[in-house]
């Protein structure tokens, strides 16, 4: 049985119901499919940011709900899913790739080195960046 990784965007895509990523993921099964922590940081970061923007902004009070909506929703999902760690192995392995100058965005070769150390398929539509990682398997599923 093959292990999947959703990267951070087919997991946006996947929360707002792409039908072709939640038609694999069906055909896959929940088994199988697994996120990683350093999707969750992503994730996150990125809902607090723009909770901070939306209450800096007191022209559009009435999105604050909606910011924390989402943010409450990205918890349930996080709470839902299976997470892989990026534990001393991961880091070891990126420590690696980092040494060989792959030319690779950080969170993006974090991603890659949990995959490489769990034997699991990125899943992924950035092909262009993460096929530079030597031996990582890649498949896009919104396609």
């Amino acid at each position: 049985m093959s292990k999947y990784i959703l990267d951070t965007d087919h997991i946006t895509l996947f929360q707002y119901n792409h039908p072709k990523i939640c038609q694999r993921a069906r055909e896959i099964g929940n088994a199988s499919i697994f996120v990683t922590v350093v999707s969750l940081e992503e994730q996150l970061q990125r809902r607090l940011a723009i909770i901070n923007k939306v209450t800096a902004n007191t022209k559009k009070p009435e999105f604050l709900s909606v910011a924390y909506y989402k943010l409450r929703a990205t918890q349930d999902f996080f709470c839902n899913v299976k997470l892989l760690d990026f534990n001393d192995a991961a880091n070891t392995y990126y420590q690696n790739l980092r040494q060989q100058k792959v030319s690779v965005g950080i969170h993006d070769l974090r991603i890659a080195a949990i995959a490489l150390v769990n034997q699991a398929v990125v899943v992924t539509r950035n092909k262009k960046d993460l096929s530079k990682v030597p031996n990582l398997p890649l498949e896009n599923w919104s396609l």
